[in-house]
């Protein structure tokens, strides 16, 4: 039986692309419109907008004053060569811990960032904070074109020679893909659409990014090394694996791969042009191209500090481990930094920017600052907000799932000395190619929809009050 997200999908044969003239089509801000699925056939359409509810779990509500600063989050961009040799879609079939690493929707990541980022500008931040995996394979070519998009320009999200040449294919007969050429919702001709260079205005204002795990890990899992770069760089592009064989747990990168290899044989590979853009950024390369050249407290963590607006300061903490899992990895040194940087900051309103949830170590530095509002991260690709204390954390979904959302902070004084920080979400404006993936993602049974990733109704759109620091 093809993908088990297909069964929804054959219930609208007539394919499910948003359509920028018709009633699917977001007023991008869901304070104005939201994208429902009031049937529940997995067709969109255009329903109410959400206005902010009050949240006064650490303060009373009060009346909204002085904006400080507006601040925009992207997060868990997964720009992807969908052509590489080094992904492992294959692995989705198998369930946890490896899915998700195939959607229906995965060549098109370039243009739902370009897509997120018209919708972004609209608003016209002060700044942008991008939370990580701006990559999803920790690839040289993938890490160019997401910052390019960041940026601004035209990227070819293409790799090898050019066009599609992956498991989507619609020759490919494994019945686990689906191949948009010739499944249910069909959209003929769409990988190759997807190849063509994508235009992006580039993020209004500046942007200070972390890294994600995806951005420093194979598929967020696994240290690269030389052998993995020979698989990356080469021409053999895994699609399935030897029934028979036993997938068991590998302690090293090397013995990883060779436990793929080794389960590939009696499966199925198809050639694919070879790139040597497709190797694995180096640390270096990452933290470099992320932070723009900006003083960092060492050069191979992300941490670093920025103000914006009227006295707001950010605190970006690069927390993913470069050895291996997608646990946090706390050095002690961090601490210190932290804790000495949130000292600095006076009594000027702090948010931490992180990619995972900062965990207890980094909440309990926070926990004694009295200036800090929010600890804001992505890594879960679902919208959360959860009081602690005297402030915040918020966790926000991804562009690569359902429902590719990005998140507005708004900070502002209220009567009597407190704050507010404004938050919602906002849709990608579902122009072209981008349309047609948000679609696809909503019907991904593995994805954001049956997993909850859009969060409760007051975990989106909401007024945080916070007491007077």
């Amino acid at each position: 039986m093809r993908h088990a997200w297909l069964l929804v999908a054959l219930a609208v044969l007539a394919g499910c692309g948003d359509d920028p003239r018709g009633a699917a089509a977001p007023a991008v801000s869901t304070r104005q419109a939201t994208l429902t699925d009031p049937d529940g056939n997995g067709v969109l359409a255009r329903g109410p907008g959400e206005p902010l509810a009050d949240h006064t779990d650490l303060a009373p509500a009060r009346a909204p004053g002085a904006v400080l600063a507006t601040v925009a989050q992207l997060t868990d961009l997964h720009v992807r060569d969908e052509e590489s040799p080094s992904r492992v879609p294959f692995l989705d079939r198998y369930g946890e811990p490896f899915d998700p690493t195939f959607r229906p929707h995965e060549a098109l990541s370039a243009q739902v960032t370009a897509a997120a980022i018209r919708a972004v500008d609209r608003a016209r931040p002060d700044a942008t904070v991008v939370t990580g995996d701006v990559t999803d394979n920790a690839q040289v070519d993938e890490l160019r074109w997401a910052v390019k998009l960041l940026d601004g320009g035209v990227v070819r999200p293409d790799s090898g020679a050019r066009g599609y040449r992956g498991v989507q294919s619609a020759d490919d007969p494994d019945p686990f893909y689906y191949r948009p050429d010739v499944d249910p919702p069909r959209h003929r001709g769409l990988l190759a659409a997807a190849q063509r260079p994508v235009r992006s205005p580039g993020i209004i204002g500046p942007w200070y990014a972390v890294p994600g795990n995806h951005d420093v890990l194979l598929q967020g899992e696994l240290a690269p090394d030389a052998r993995t770069n020979e698989v990356a760089t080469g021409d053999e592009l895994v699609t399935s694996l030897n029934p028979r064989a036993r997938l068991p747990r590998a302690s090293t990168a090397s013995a990883a791969v060779d436990a793929l290899l080794g389960a590939a044989e009696g499966g199925r590979t198809i050639h694919v042009p070879p790139d040597p853009a497709r190797r694995s950024a180096t640390n270096a390369e990452t933290v470099r191209a992320l932070t723009q050249g900006r003083r960092t407290r060492t050069p191979e963590r992300a941490d670093y500090v920025a103000n914006v607006g009227r006295g707001v300061r950010l605190v970006m903490l690069d927390l993913p481990s470069r050895t291996r899992g997608q646990a946090a990895d706390v050095q002690p040194a961090q601490l210190t930094w932290l804790a000495e940087q949130l000292r600095l900051a006076g009594d000027r309103p702090v948010l931490l920017v992180t990619h995972e949830r900062p965990p207890e170590s980094v909440l309990t530095v926070l926990d004694q600052a009295p200036n800090v509002v929010a600890a804001v991260h992505g890594d879960t690709h679902r919208n959360r907000l959860i009081p602690r204390g005297r402030y915040w954390v918020i966790g926000t979904s991804s562009l690569a799932d359902w429902p590719m959302q990005a998140r507005m902070l708004r900070l502002r004084r209220t009567a009597g000395g407190g704050l507010v920080l404004e938050t919602w979400m906002v849709d990608q404006d579902g122009r072209d190619l981008a349309g047609t993936a948000r679609a696809l993602a909503h019907l991904d049974a593995q994805g954001g929809r049956p997993q909850g990733y859009r969060g409760r109704r007051f975990d989106r759109n909401a007024r945080l009050y916070e007491p007077a620091p």
